[in-house]
């Protein structure tokens, strides 16, 4: 594993000698570049027809009502260091550590091409990533906010709207969207497969400000969170677990709007049922008895809220992105995100088929974790329990990296034998097919150990943010 875990390293240097001095983003750019991505003709067959979908004119001037003023300072993308204090452990309330850690295997931020050679990065030219964003260097993937690159942070507009036939207040945010000119113009992902979601997504309408009045959907977000890991070297799974956000029957963070061609958005609930002077925290201190556990920050005079972000991979690159809601309580816990019992409906286990609205991410239970954040192959549940840090998950497909993207993924749960580990051939995994491979060759099964590996039946809201290479 260590001669895997080498030539890992040496393609990332590879890739790393190209320079990153600057880093733009231009939605736009996006879009037009997700038609050259490169994937499965399964995948190009279900997705390339919906990237076509117009809605009337009428119906485009409802959701532009949505959009809201950015910051338009593009985020520099060299390493930045905070000075603030590092979070707390995995049980306390709140987001938890983000994605800039302590060591190689809780930060995952590529290192400045000027390392090992005879000139300093100023001497580097631009990203090619500036030029085609599917060509090697970072790429700002939701654009409707600023990153922190020092805090691992994103700033996106916060959107306030109502439950029908009650008033009561939902306060939300938008990243992704089933329709690419919406996309476009809001600074959204993109995601064609949303369109397969509607058995999953609550229905709206958008009334004259452009905000959406949901038919149905609550959260409570009162719980506290709480999660006890399993004995040490077996963290995962843990010995209870319980979320800090809970939704009602009918919660999913999606949403067909009615009234404007039936378009569906990922919108999770940042609040539910309060006032701008219950949850005004732009400072940070956050009240998480009434907001999402991913929120550090929430200004909702100016309209922003700041959301904590994620490491993880897709095919091999390291990627940031935010979790919002789980369809079941335990996966919640452990996301520190809400629970979502309508995203339960969403058809698992059929990837990339006609009429599949989710995408894959792949999850090791006992991945690395002896040395915590100093072992660079660190990855996995029991070692995220174990020293609070994320799993360092692989996502599949991510725009400009393929076609077939969604922010629900089908969560497929792995576990490295037994006879893998004792021959020292466990390692961190970061991209699809390298994890099938071995799942094929008998290195790794599902969960439990020995299992079918494949769908763990139940699905993560996780909006891609960033790819930092």
């Amino acid at each position: 594993m260590r001669a895997i875990s080498r030539s890992f390293t040496s393609g990332r240097m590879a890739n790393e000698s190209m320079a990153r001095l600057h880093f733009f983003t231009n939605s736009r750019t996006l879009v037009t570049l997700l038609l050259s991505s490169v994937v499965s003709p399964l995948a190009m067959a279900q997705v390339t027809p919906s990237a076509n979908v117009q809605i009337s004119p009428e119906a485009m001037a409802i959701h532009l009502r949505a959009k809201r003023p950015v910051v338009k300072d593009a985020p520099n993308l060299e390493r930045a260091t905070s000075s603030e204090a590092e979070p707390s452990f995995n049980s306390a309330q709140g987001p938890g550590p983000g994605p800039i850690g302590p060591g190689p295997g809780c930060n995952l931020f590529p290192a400045p091409p000027s390392v090992g050679a005879n000139v300093p990065l100023s001497y580097f030219g631009p990203s090619p990533s500036t030029t085609n964003p599917s060509l090697v260097g970072p790429v700002q993937l939701l654009n409707s906010g600023p990153i922190d690159t020092a805090k691992g942070t994103i700033t996106i507009p916060l959107y306030k709207g109502s439950l029908k036939g009650t008033n009561q207040n939902v306060w939300y945010v938008l990243t992704d969207t089933s329709n690419q000119g919406v996309a476009a113009e809001l600074g959204l992902n993109f995601s064609a497969k949303l369109n397969f979601s509607s058995n999953a997504a609550r229905t709206g309408n958008l009334d004259l400000n452009g905000n959406i009045v949901f038919d149905r959907g609550t959260v409570d977000f009162s719980p506290l969170r709480s999660i006890v890991a399993g004995p040490a070297g077996a963290e995962f799974p843990p010995q209870s677990a319980v979320p800090g956000a809970v939704g009602d029957a009918d919660y999913s963070p999606l949403v067909s709007i009615t009234n404007a061609g039936g378009v569906i958005y990922n919108a999770p609930m940042i609040a539910f049922d309060v006032d701008a002077s219950q949850i005004n925290f732009p400072n940070g201190n956050v009240d998480y008895s009434k907001l999402n556990d991913q929120v550090l920050a929430i200004d909702p005079y100016n309209m922003t809220v700041t959301l904590n972000l994620i490491n993880g991979f897709s095919f091999g690159r390291p990627v940031w992105y935010l979790s919002m809601d789980t369809s079941n309580t335990l996966g919640a816990a452990i996301e520190h995100n809400t629970y979502a019992p309508l995203m339960s409906r969403l058809l698992l286990g059929d990837d990339d088929t006609f009429g599949s609205p989710i995408e894959r991410i792949f999850i090791s239970t006992n991945g690395p974790e002896s040395g915590g954040c100093d072992n660079p192959l660190r990855q996995g549940l029991s070692a995220d329990l174990a020293d609070s840090f994320r799993p360092n998950n692989i996502l599949g497909g991510i725009p400009t990296l393929a076609l077939d993207y969604s922010p629900t993924w089908d969560a497929q749960l792995f576990t490295w034998t037994q006879d893998a580990i004792d021959k020292g051939f466990r390692g961190q995994i970061r991209e699809e097919f390298q994890l099938l491979t071995f799942v094929q060759d008998g290195l790794i099964t599902g969960f439990p150990a020995g299992t079918k590996f494949g769908t763990s039946h139940f699905a993560i809201n996780c909006p891609i943010v960033l790819r930092l290479d």
